[in-house]
This record gives C-alpha cells, sequence and structure tokens, in this order.
C-alpha cells in the first residue's frame, strides 16, 4: 500500500509526522511504502492543488486522504492496523 505524506519545510506538525511514521512503519515490513512530498515544489504544488490540499500535514493511503492534521501515535497505528485488514 501507497502513503503519501505532503508537508512543507518549515511546518513543525510535519517535521513531528515524518518521525512518527518512520519510528512506526518498520513494524509493518514490507506492507507500506512511504512516498513524502513537499508541496512548495513544483510537482508537488500541482498534486497537492489537484487533491485539495491547502494545508499540511497530510497523509494519503492509496490516493485517499486518511489524516489533515498530525494524527496521535495511536490514532496512526489503528488507521494502519484497519486499512491491512481490508
Amino acid at each position: 500500500m501507497k502513503l503519501e505524506l505532503f508537508y512543507g519545510i518549515t511546518c513543525p506538525h510535519c517535521r513531528v509526522f515524518k518521525r512518527l511514521l518512520k519510528e512506526i512503519l518498520p513494524q509493518y515490513g514490507d506492507k507500506f511504502e512511504l512516498k513524502e512530498t513537499l508541496v512548495s515544489s513544483p510537482l508537488g504544488w500541482i498534486r497537492s492543488f489537484k487533491l485539495g490540499i491547502h494545508a499540511v500535514p497530510v497523509l494519503l493511503l492509496n490516493d485517499e486522504i486518511i489524516f489533515r492534521s498530525l494524527p496521535t501515535k495511536e490514532e496512526l497505528i489503528n488507521k494502519l492496523n484497519e486499512r491491512i485488514k481490508t
């Protein structure tokens, strides 16, 4: 499954979200592939505009927005576990 994190360089919540993902994802092995998209890059801006992303951080799973803000560690784990089961 493909995870995509939209982030900004100066966003403090984005840095925390990245750290959280890097801490949690190894326990899932190769079930999730993480891509980080910088919204201020030309391609990131176009992609975020098309998806209606106006603020960061935003996390997508298979091109579906699952978080529009920084979740707690438990919320993130619960959402990923829920998606594995379906």
